[in-house]
């Protein structure tokens, strides 16, 4: 899988997938973009809910038609000091319908241990490579 990342000026930066959906991205006012675009941490709270929800849509299939809404809120705890990275993350699913929470509680405890590829990414290891100009640049 491959994401190009475009810089589209001040702060502002476009992203595009292999699906081909264009994600725009920007700083806020205060560490001087527009605010036109979500914010990369609000990208990665927003990643994280709907790889889960597609997970425990996936488990629940044959349960959806008695569920009404899912919506999931999540929540993120940053650090005080750069980088203002997470230390902990909430996940909250708000579902209505007839549905035992029991089987919402199981497909959700699956799509965290089983399946959800960006929570299992949210500790991977990070490589930086620098291409400059055409040309590999070592450190």
């Amino acid at each position: 899988m491959k994401v190009k990342t475009t810089w589209t000026g001040g702060r502002a930066f476009t992203a595009v997938g292999d699906s081909g959906y264009d994600i725009n991205m920007d700083a806020t006012e205060a560490y001087g973009g527009l605010g036109k675009g979500a914010t990369p941490t609000e990208m990665l709270l927003g990643s994280l809910a709907g790889c889960i929800g597609i997970d425990v849509t996936m488990i629940l299939r044959p349960h959806l038609e008695r569920i009404n809404k899912i919506e999931i809120e999540t929540e993120g705890i940053r650090k005080e000091e750069a980088p203002k990275g997470f230390t902990g993350m909430t996940v909250t699913f708000v579902v209505d319908g007839d549905i035992d929470s029991k089987k919402v509680w199981r497909a959700i405890r699956l799509g965290e241990e089983k399946y959800c590829s960006v929570s299992d990414s949210l500790s991977a290891e990070i490589s930086y490579r620098l291409i400059l100009n055409g040309e590999p640049q070592e450190i």
